[in-house]
């Protein structure tokens, strides 16, 4: 099949939900409406399709002025090694720099540095984060 990817490309909370189960052992619960969080919290998305199925997908929020970050970076556990996921983080680039964006930025497990260092040209920085709550958060805003 033919892979196509797409900027801000249609999505079914189900099958982003599907694709968080297998990327990150997340619960298998329907509770979240990542339409509505999409459209409501994000600067963007990518989409990953083989035909009809999503395989990848990745986030993007943005404080609207020089700062971009990659959230949720997925890629389907049987489509991984393709190259997929650099393929997303590129489409990330060029929308964030034709926005006018300066600054992308992106965390991740130390496992995943090769990938995002030397296929995706991140450099290193020093960064720190403060673990709030055992479980993810409500997805509710105070």
């Amino acid at each position: 099949m033919t892979r196509e990817f797409e900027w801000r490309g249609p999505i079914e909370n189900r099958e982003v939900h599907d694709l968080h189960v297998d990327g990150f052992g997340a619960e298998d619960s329907t509770e979240t409406d990542w339409v509505s969080l999409l459209e409501t919290n994000s600067f963007g998305w990518v989409t990953a399709r083989d035909g009809l199925r999503l395989v990848g997908f990745v986030n993007v929020i943005s404080d609207g002025q020089t700062h971009a970050w990659i959230q949720d970076v997925m890629v389907f556990s049987g489509s991984r090694h393709l190259g997929i996921g650099s393929k997303l983080i590129e489409l990330v680039r060029e929308a964030s720099r034709a926005a006018g964006l300066t600054y992308l930025h992106v965390d991740f497990e130390e496992t995943l540095g090769n990938f995002y260092f030397q296929s995706c040209g991140f450099q290193p920085t020093a960064a720190g984060v403060i673990h709030l709550q055992e479980r993810g958060p409500s997805n509710k805003f105070a």
